[in-house]
């Protein structure tokens, strides 16, 4: 079944949105990164947040990923409270078992790859779901060959990170994050460390994995071809707010706000 009619099954049963953010705000310091963001993405939806650098797309991935926690309103994810319960009115943040329970909902690869240099491929795609998901070690090998398989290094289960090119170990975390089994997946410009050369066999993957996976996705890119190709919505963020948010045959071939076509004219004069 295809990621739209899922969604339009979904959206028929009244189910919640996969992610949520309601009025949230984020500074660092001085610095107002988020200012009352609101934002719903249905469950199998995949969205492009593009953007200048400072605008508060990588922010909003780590806010999910509760690596960051909102200075005022709430997140959700897959209709529940991210991190937070109503007590009377007031907003309680809350390190839980429940907690956990919804971030293990969550993958993210981010720009840098982060492998364990001292474990082999295989042991990086298995330690999470061995030691967190407590995942029987068998089962674990078979799922990460398979995922070996999907982001084309079958033959790498054995070799160490830093006998990989970038855009392997990249593909590497992709397969660990997938690992996990979330039902999101963040993805923060994962091509911007990588040589040029290596951009295409990244993307591929991921192109790959959002045909046959149907997952929710977020993904931070400056690929604006990738973003037409691989996205269903298109959302462009300035100073911690959404300015411009459709299709990307509007928001990338035909903008309404002036700054949307500002940046884009920026990244095609490149």
């Amino acid at each position: 079944m295809s990621a739209d009619a899922d969604r339009e099954i979904a959206a028929a049963a009244g189910a919640p949105p996969m992610v949520e953010f309601r009025g949230v705000t984020k500074a660092y310091g001085e610095t107002q990164v988020l200012r009352g963001l609101d934002l719903t993405v249905p469950t199998g939806q995949r969205v492009a947040l593009i953007g200048r650098s400072g605008s508060g797309k990588t922010t909003l991935l780590r806010l999910l990923m509760t690596i960051e926690r909102p200075d005022a309103g709430v997140i959700n994810v897959d209709g529940e409270p991210l991190g937070w319960r109503d007590v009377d009115g007031r907003i309680v943040w809350q390190d839980s078992a429940n907690l956990r329970r919804i971030r293990g909902k969550i993958g993210m690869v981010f720009q840098h790859f982060n492998l364990f240099p001292h474990m082999t491929v295989l042991d990086n795609i298995i330690e999470a779901p061995v030691h967190v998901l407590r995942v029987d070690r068998k089962v674990a090998i078979e799922r990460a060959q398979n995922l070996l398989s999907l982001v084309g290094m079958p033959e790498k289960a054995q070799a160490w990170p830093r006998q990989l090119s970038g855009g392997q170990q990249q593909r590497v975390a992709i397969a660990r994050a997938l690992a996990m089994e979330p039902r999101i997946m963040l993805f923060d410009e994962i091509t911007s460390a990588l040589d040029p050369e290596l951009v295409g066999e990244v993307l591929r993957v991921v192109r790959q994995i959002a045909k046959d996976k149907g997952m929710t996705m977020l993904i931070v890119t400056h690929e604006m071809n990738f973003a037409r190709d691989v996205a269903d919505r298109v959302i462009y963020m300035s100073g911690g707010k959404i300015v411009e948010d459709g299709p990307p045959e509007i928001v990338l071939g035909n903008p309404t706000n002036p700054e949307t076509r500002s940046f884009l004219r920026s990244i095609l004069e490149r």
